[in-house]
């Protein structure tokens, strides 16, 4: 009997072992899909002269699962003819934010111009997905037959890109202006015209340089110094070989960069130069239609509180809340989400939306504006707990729920908190309590104390 108990503990334990591993990875070197990341994108897709399909995916997305037994046929059926790839996008966020992913699984097509992919809009079937792959290679050929689209040379890259001139040409003379005096943080590279290295660089570095420049809103440049010509930089810095790169932050002594060379590694590199060197963002207050659109519709995640009234707390217990909520902004800077909060009752309609009353207050929810979709948080309003909640949903395992009507919910203009205690009004013998944004004849409600 013993023995038998711990044959099924063993078949229970590989079995958990195999789930684990199939979250994991999706594919395998024995699939005919090609895995790529960034240290292998650019020589794989970029730089091939091949039609590339490309599925961008999460482990843990059940539509991804889905997919993944269709990929694989597709990509035997057109083995040798058109190229079929998948890249962990959970895993690799720097790819993914350079093709503006937002949602998985979404597939891309890599034809003559590879720095501008089309989106794969067809079903999901292995058929449909070979149908799809076969137009478009016919409409690659029709391309090069007519002159429209070559391969993939290096001069097409950077031009085709447009993102040369968002490396900036640094000199002796404005070096440091621009670089040493900077708040930003600057990643220079010192090359030399006639090195094949710096040749291959360059396409990397431009491409890299616009999508760094997009996703930090310039607070991360890319810069570029020709050595053989400012020799004074070259000799202060120490430059030995060809191409070498830098990283300069105000105040501090420049470090060598020690990351790949594609634009993957780099824009990754970079992401997290700005998420070390940037402020946590701000945690807002929902005054206005303006604070909560400005706010959520500029990052991928929203996450809003709703705090008790202010009788209930008063200011020492609402700037504790507070102050959670702004230790987890810093926490997760790097997500470059959202924060806003709100007090219970002034905004109803948002709170309706969010089903967010019947659970009591402190409450918190994040909503994805994007797909009209939000999570509530279940556990306690701290740190342990907040950060349990979007770290589940982090890794896409949290529980949601369509926004309300799948839009969203009319926001209401109300004065800023003072940061002062509530006070209470007396009216016909009778206490009400009002708050910093309430007058006689409001339309909100309020519980009455007698």
């Amino acid at each position: 009997v013993a023995s038998f108990f711990l044959a099924v503990a063993h078949y229970f334990l590989l079995l958990g072992c195999s789930l684990v591993l199939s979250v994991q990875a999706l594919y395998s070197s024995n699939d005919d899909v090609i895995e790529l990341n960034p240290s292998n994108f650019n020589r794989e897709v970029i730089q091939s002269d091949s039609l590339w399909l490309v599925e961008f995916y999460a482990p843990w997305c059940g539509h991804c699962q889905s997919l993944a037994p269709e990929w694989k046929k597709a990509a035997t059926a057109l083995k040798g003819i058109v190229k079929i790839g998948a890249i962990d996008a959970d895993q690799h966020k720097s790819l993914a934010g350079q093709y503006s992913i937002r949602g998985f699984p979404t597939i891309k097509i890599f034809g003559g111009n590879k720095n501008k992919p089309e989106e794969y809009q067809g079903g999901r079937s292995s058929q449909a997905i070979v149908d799809g792959a076969m137009n478009a290679l016919r409409t690659l050929v029709k391309d090069r037959l007519s002159g429209k689209a070559g391969g993939s040379s290096y001069s097409k890259q950077v031009d085709g890109g447009g993102s040369k001139k968002d490396v900036v040409e640094l000199t002796d003379d404005n070096f440091d202006k621009m670089v040493l005096d900077s708040d930003d943080v600057w990643l220079v590279e010192f090359f030399a015209p006639w090195c094949g290295h710096c040749k291959n660089l360059e396409p990397e570095w431009a491409a890299a340089a616009t999508a760094v420049k997009e996703q930090t809103k310039g607070k991360v440049r890319l810069g570029a110094v020709d050595a053989t010509v400012h020799q004074g930089l070259s000799s202060r810095y120490g430059i030995r070989g060809f191409p070498t790169i830098k990283v300069f932050r105000k105040g501090e002594e420049p470090e060598d960069y020690q990351g790949g060379r594609s634009r993957g590694d780099i824009i990754e590199r970079a992401l997290d130069l700005f998420s070390d060197n940037a402020p946590a963002p701000e945690v807002l207050e929902i005054l206005n239609e303006d604070v909560l659109k400005k706010t959520c519709e500029d990052s991928q995640l929203c996450v809003i509180a709703v705090l008790p009234h202010i009788l209930d707390t008063g200011a020492s217990g609402r700037n504790s809340y507070l102050e959670v909520m702004m230790n987890m902004a810093e926490k997760y800077k790097k997500k470059m989400w959202g924060w806003l909060w709100t007090e219970a009752g002034a905004q109803m309609d948002l709170e309706a939306s969010l089903g967010i009353g019947g659970f009591g207050y402190p409450a918190m929810a994040a909503i994805n504006t994007r797909k009209m979709k939000f999570a509530l948080l279940r556990g306690s309003f701290s740190e342990t707990g907040i950060h349990e909640f979007l770290r589940e949903l982090s890794v896409g395992r949290g529980s949601t729920s369509t926004l309300g009507s799948g839009t969203m919910p009319k926001i209401h203009s109300v004065d800023a908190w003072d940061g002062k205690d509530g006070q209470v009004s007396r009216l016909y013998g009778r206490d009400f309590p009002i708050s910093h944004r309430q007058v006689l004849g409001s339309a909100s409600t309020h519980t009455q104390r007698i």
